[in-house]
């Protein structure tokens, strides 16, 4: 088919790049914004902006909250009819469902306290299985006020899940279409290192005064070059994560026997009760409990505060505490879990050290997932990502570069699909998520379903962007410059720039107060990073109405060329 090893790699490359490339480009831009979603949550939510908080006293604050917290009305009907087993009698009522486990998270850059419980299915179809139902709720943990349930966290419930989901949650469609793009990624990756051999070259080398076609080529390569240990990395380690719990589920299906047989024997040898045992016992000072695990830590030189705490077997005999220590000062996505029995306060396990292979997963998983504190290592994250954006958007500007006049002879509509596809998941994501900020801060605070708005307002700007893109297409099909990619940066420009002053109008937070009198980082970098891309926006429209002007110049020449050739008199009787 091929006469070579490496034009079938190219091939590969080519296809491989262009299918699945748009699914990618969603992932590493929405990647490179996750990296700051708690920031960009306090952006948002105007009510969470201050500092950090530490885990505040369970007793007196956090119990007497999550007793009041309800299983969650969407969980219950979208999960209740598959748990229960209807030949045991009718389905429990929601707000009759008995509590099972309480638990509350936060983090190094969460000033908010993220709190659970965990209601259990009476008659379930799977004993074995974890039928539960989920209410949640996020509090101030200075007051211990619940913050709004209509107020969306764009960073970490929107922008976040949609780098590994697309936020496409039906049938895990979407983890489904992400793992495939990874998984083509990893050969796209491979393949471009056979194509381009003199990788180190590459590296430096980049004209961009020489013509567009190779000023493209020598982005797209340098970028993916630049950051190949990163794309390779992030790639690999986001199969592995899901891959137990989604992609090759073999501990539920087939080893679920072996699975079951290891949860009963890890429960016997660290002392934590895999069932309740049906008799009902209080439950004692978790505070205390906390100030012991605090001191064990600071015994073993690892002092720190409480990142994750769970109540397990809620009010039975068998009911355990475990206080999981904040792991932001390492890398490694360790808890240093210490256990307690509910009921009178006893130490029952301590996580013991980790072996090698524990310590490579935990390692690889907290490097993949970057809970740490490290920001310089988080901003390089931010570029690598932003560098794989620009890899792939170079990829498509050189594909339908190189095709659209050859196309256009043939009378083929393939450059104009390709490239009307290529601006709206380009630009248009880039529109979309700075049209959501924009409108968060335009919606009423008190809005009934601002969320949902929110939301609205992103798939809206996305959808118009490839329209818009579609509609001004029409140029490509003559081989010529689509005016989209140039609109849509001022689009692009205009939206960040009101979305900043958006912030000032509704909140007072503006940049001099965020960065010189009051500082807050987290809302400063925010409205930094949306002038930064209104920069940039408009600095790409204008090299691209320039771009725009030499083409049609260049076509006004050749046309001109082409009447001359045909008719030699023209030029003279119109002279």
């Amino acid at each position: 088919m091929f006469s070579s090893f490496r034009l079938s790699m190219t091939w590969l490359h080519t296809w491989f790049g262009l299918v699945l490339g748009f699914v990618l480009m969603i992932c590493f831009f929405f990647g490179a914004l996750s990296v700051f979603d708690r920031e960009i949550d306090r952006w948002a939510i105007p009510e969470t902006r201050f500092d950090p908080q530490p885990m505040p006293s369970f007793d007196s604050m956090l119990l007497p909250i999550l007793q009041q917290v309800e299983p969650d009305e969407k969980d219950y009907a979208d999960n209740m009819p598959a748990f229960h087993d209807a030949g045991q009698g009718p389905m429990t009522p929601r707000l009759a469902l008995p509590v099972e486990e309480y638990w509350a998270y936060t983090t190094h850059r969460d000033p908010v306290l993220i709190m659970g419980a965990g209601f259990g299915v009476p008659h379930p179809k799977d004993p074995d299985a974890h039928n539960h139902i989920h209410g949640d709720v996020t509090i101030d943990p200075r007051t211990g006020e619940p913050v709004s349930s209509d107020a969306l966290k764009i960073g970490s419930r929107w922008f976040y899940p949609m780098h590994y989901s697309l936020n496409w949650q039906w049938k895990n469609l979407g983890y489904w279409l992400v793992g495939l793009a990874s998984l083509g990624m990893l050969v796209a990756l491979v393949s471009g290192v056979i194509i381009h051999r003199k990788l180190f070259r590459e590296f430096f080398t980049f004209r961009p005064q020489k013509q567009p076609q190779r000023s493209t080529l020598d982005l797209h390569n340098m970028t993916g070059v630049v950051a190949l240990p990163f794309h390779f990395f992030f790639a690999f380690t986001g199969l592995v994560i899901f891959a137990s719990w989604l992609y090759f589920p073999v501990s539920g299906t087939l080893l679920q026997p072996l699975h079951l047989q290891h949860e009963a024997e890890e429960a016997a040898a660290t002392g934590l009760p895999h069932e309740p045992a049906g008799v009902a016992a209080p439950l004692a000072s978790v505070d205390a409990m906390v100030t012991e695990a605090k001191r064990r830590w600071a015994a073993r030189d690892m002092a720190g505060e409480v990142g994750l705490l769970r109540v397990t077997h809620v009010g039975d005999v068998n009911g355990y505490v475990s206080i999981y220590r904040a792991g932001s000062d390492r890398v490694a996505l360790i808890g240093e879990g210490i256990h307690f029995n509910a009921s009178t306060g006893d130490v029952l396990h301590e996580d013991p050290p980790r072996s090698v292979v524990s310590e490579i997963d935990e390692f690889l998983t907290g490097l993949h997932l970057q809970h740490f504190e490290h920001w310089l290592l988080r901003w390089l994250y931010v570029i690598g990502g932003l560098l794989g954006s620009v890899c792939i958007a170079t990829g498509f500007i050189f594909f339908v570069g190189k095709r659209k006049r050859q196309l256009a002879e043939a009378g083929s509509q393939g450059a104009r699909a390709v490239d009307a596809v290529a601006v709206a998941t380009v630009t248009g994501i880039v529109i979309a998520a700075v049209a959501m900020l924009a409108a968060n801060r335009l919606l009423p605070a008190e809005l009934v379903g601002k969320g949902e708005w929110e939301k609205a307002a992103f798939w809206g700007a996305w959808i118009l962007s490839f329209v818009h893109a579609a509609w001004r297409s029409a140029p490509v099909a003559k081989a010529r410059f689509n005016p989209a990619w140039r609109e849509q940066c001022w689009a692009l420009a205009g939206l960040a720039v009101t979305a900043v002053l958006l912030n000032w109008i509704t909140t007072g937070d503006h940049l001099i107060k965020t960065v010189f009198t009051e500082t807050y980082w987290p809302v400063a970098g925010v409205d930094l990073s949306l002038l930064a891309t209104a920069g940039l926006a408009i600095v790409a429209a204008g090299r691209l109405a320039r771009r725009e002007r030499a083409g049609a110049a260049h076509d006004a020449a050749a046309s001109e060329d082409a009447d001359t050739t045909l008719y030699p008199d023209a030029k003279a009787s119109h002279g």
